[in-house]
């Protein structure tokens, strides 16, 4: 069976969009490049120099708005392009304080009331992964028509805000694939742990509107709220929509 790279998405911004891409780099030991690049974290944040966990930051769970937002990085710049369907867009340079402000009020409004504030667009150098390692998000579409059949809904892709889709698996194959590495492209993986899931899997991304128990799905078939795995990349090298996901 022969199992292909179909998608390739990265979210420069945790939590605030998503972008599509043909093709990357990877490099040992780090996320896809400018993926979880900054963050946001709210007025109740603890943090720490380096990487920080997710309940630091605003983020899907809390504040459903945010699955709708889209993202466009121009590298080069290290700009970014939000798009939202309600809150319209705005492009921002987020290493830049003086485009601090704006940022945070242009957020402000997705994120429900009684919830911590936006407070601060923070960089710590790795990627802001919700691992606690650089890690690059392997996600099976064969895993999610499977999950899609089961709960009678057709689930997005971006439900799940990963990195890289494969298609021609058999559906769950991943949980399979632990501490096994794979070759894609130039680049080697090894994959390490499961994605256990959050609520922010229940909503629509093109609506930001809560829609299907993603969660109680996973328990109710499976016993676990596990979709997906964390790999670590262990030799560098350019991937391409379309490689072949093998064993190394």
């Amino acid at each position: 069976m022969t199992i292909r790279l179909a998608h390739i998405c990265r979210h420069p911004i945790k939590a605030y969009g998503r972008e599509m891409l043909a093709s990357v780099r990877l490099s040992a030991g780090q996320g896809l490049p400018f993926d979880r690049e900054w963050a946001i974290a709210h007025e109740a944040a603890k943090l720490a120099p380096g990487w920080n966990p997710c309940m630091n930051f605003t983020r899907g769970a809390k504040a459903p708005a945010l699955m709708a937002v889209t993202a466009s990085l121009d590298e080069a710049a290290r700009r970014v392009t939000l798009d939202h369907p309600g809150a319209g867009a705005i492009t921002v340079a987020p290493d830049d304080s003086a485009d601090h402000a704006r940022l945070l009020a242009w957020a402000d409004p997705l994120i429900p009331a009684g919830r911590a504030r936006p407070a601060a667009v923070v960089r710590a150098g790795v990627a802001m992964t919700d691992s606690d390692f650089p890690s690059v998000s392997v996600l099976s579409l064969s895993s999610l028509a499977d999950l899609s059949a089961r709960m009678g809904l057709d689930l997005s892709i971006h439900r799940w805000r990963a990195n890289l889709w494969l298609e021609g698996a058999e559906p769950w194959a991943e949980w399979g694939w632990i501490g096994q590495r794979f070759r894609l492209g130039g680049a080697v993986l090894e994959v390490v742990e499961r994605i256990t899931r959050c609520v922010a899997t229940s909503v629509d991304p093109e609506t930001g509107v809560v829609t299907g128990n993603t969660l109680a799905a996973l328990e109710t078939g499976f016993g676990h709220q596990d979709f997906g795995v964390y790999a670590r990349v262990i030799e560098s090298g350019d991937i391409a929509l379309g490689q072949d996901w093998r064993a190394a």
